[in-house]
């Protein structure tokens, strides 16, 4: 089990995915290029999944990085400064649209951004906002803030989590209603319970929030970290019956062999996690509960659907390489209508890598894409020593696994977000490390997809 909420990638072993898949053709070879390299001022390490416009250009954030002049963030866990919210334009030039100060308007971004119609931006941030004497926030200045950045790049908070019952720890990017209303999670906060340890700070659950256009927050769930879960993370889905869609990484079947009392200091946490769903008048229900030899335990979140209604995703441990001493690769399932989980691929760790800590996004044709933190050359000394700097890959409806790119160190090495696809059917992706060797702070990527034929 992987912690995701104190620790920057080199201690820890992260779009809205499209519910509507772009038209592509059938693909062949793929060809990587590096769009751009991270030198630390113009940000660093970027967790958060790239989003575009239909002009091409792309939208991101990164943790770390920006003006480390910024008292709050000259020491923060993660890397100097604040973090900041980029820009990458069709020539692949980048920009700094807004860098993080630490304070009132927030500090750490990790997850994807929004995109409205009439060209703003909306996102979270994991630290600033509220600070008071007694926050659990206080080594990130704040318990994190939901926010807008306009077309003129001026930043506003919308909301300030207070750490409290209202959700701390922020763990996905927002999804947005006709209305206007914003619905995330937050990996802590919520009700107390002692058995809630893993992916956040040790005693609270998490919590699913909504954020109306006035800025009031109102909690639609607060996790128990019993047969509900605990720790939700990533982005909700909706589904096509307007309701949302998310994954908690801990809980449901506390007292399963594999992740129930008996395992929990191998583990770090009761349960292997649940997929839920919660209507908009706040019904919640567990779409499925994760027993650890159905698929794997800990899924990672942010899911990807299909026409039908089925669900993807991806869990970070698991899988055929289970033993008692190690808690697998991870797998690729999917899980259908009735609730049903089938596993279409088992990472098999080395040159195909594993431990993924994001998902997959899903074409078309029913070809699934992703990418792993760890894995793939481990004979180059960068990535060696961590086990590998990851690979793309893609899944097809079959369960055959394909290798599109082994990252080396210098083109980019341990990615975390999901990717994104164009409408053009081209995959783009960020990785946390590798670039610069000065820096290692990351790079920004395209995977252009040659078509072997006619559009399907």
């Amino acid at each position: 089990m992987k912690c995701r909420f104190f620790a920057p990638i080199a201690t820890a072993t992260l779009v809205a995915l499209l519910a509507t898949p772009p038209r592509i053709v059938a693909q062949d070879h793929a060809n990587y290029s590096v769009l751009h390299v991270f030198t630390g001022a113009d940000g660093s390490t970027p967790y958060g999944s790239l989003i575009g416009d239909w002009e091409g250009n792309l939208y991101g954030t990164t943790i770390g990085g920006g003006d480390t002049a910024d008292t709050p963030c000259q020491n923060s866990p993660f890397a100097p400064g604040c973090g900041v919210v980029y820009k990458i334009d069709r020539r692949g030039a980048e920009s700094v649209l807004y860098q993080f100060k630490g304070g009132p308007d927030g500090a750490f971004p990790t997850t994807e951004l929004l995109l409205d119609q009439a060209g703003n931006l909306y996102g979270t941030a994991r630290g600033g906002g509220i600070l008071t004497t007694d926050s659990p926030c206080a080594f990130i200045s704040g318990c994190g803030v939901v926010f807008k950045l306009d077309r003129h790049d001026e930043e506003s908070v919308l909301y300030s989590f207070s750490g409290g019952t209202d959700g701390f720890g922020v763990s996905s990017g927002l999804i947005r209603d006709q209305a206007g209303n914003f619905y995330g999670t937050t990996v802590a906060g919520g009700i107390s319970n002692a058995a809630c340890t893993g992916d956040g700070p040790p005693g609270t659950c998490g919590v699913i929030y909504k954020v109306d256009p006035k800025g009031n927050e109102t909690v639609l769930h607060a996790f128990t970290g019993g047969s509900d879960g605990y720790s939700p993370y990533g982005s909700l889905l909706r589904d096509g019956q307007g309701n949302l869609v998310g994954v908690a990484s801990n809980g449901g079947n506390i007292s399963s062999s594999f992740c129930g009392a008996a395992v929990q200091n191998f583990a770090g946490a009761l349960g292997c996690g649940t997929v839920f769903k919660i209507g908009d008048r706040g019904n919640f229900s567990v779409v499925h509960t994760f027993e650890g030899k159905d698929g794997g335990p800990f899924p990672d979140g942010w899911l990807a659907t299909d026409y039908a209604g089925n669900i993807y995703g991806i869990t970070g441990n698991g899988g055929s390489a289970v033993s008692s001493t190690n808690l697998g690769n991870g797998t690729v399932f999917k899980i259908d209508r009735h609730g049903h989980e089938s596993v279409l691929y088992n990472f098999a760790g080395g040159a195909q890598g594993f431990s993924s800590l994001g998902s997959v996004i899903r074409d078309n044709l029913g070809n699934l894409y992703g990418a792993t933190l760890l894995g793939g050359d481990t004979t180059d000394a960068a990535c060696s020593a961590a086990g590998g700097c990851g690979v793309v890959f893609r899944v097809d409806p079959w369960g055959r696994y394909t290798v599109l790119h082994t990252f080396t160190g210098p083109d980019g090495a341990n990615p975390v977000a999901n990717l994104y696809m164009d409408q053009h059917g081209d995959i783009y992706g960020t990785t946390t490390a590798g670039g610069d060797p000065t820096c290692n702070c990351g790079v920004v990527f395209k995977i252009a997809l040659e078509h072997n034929g006619g559009e399907n």
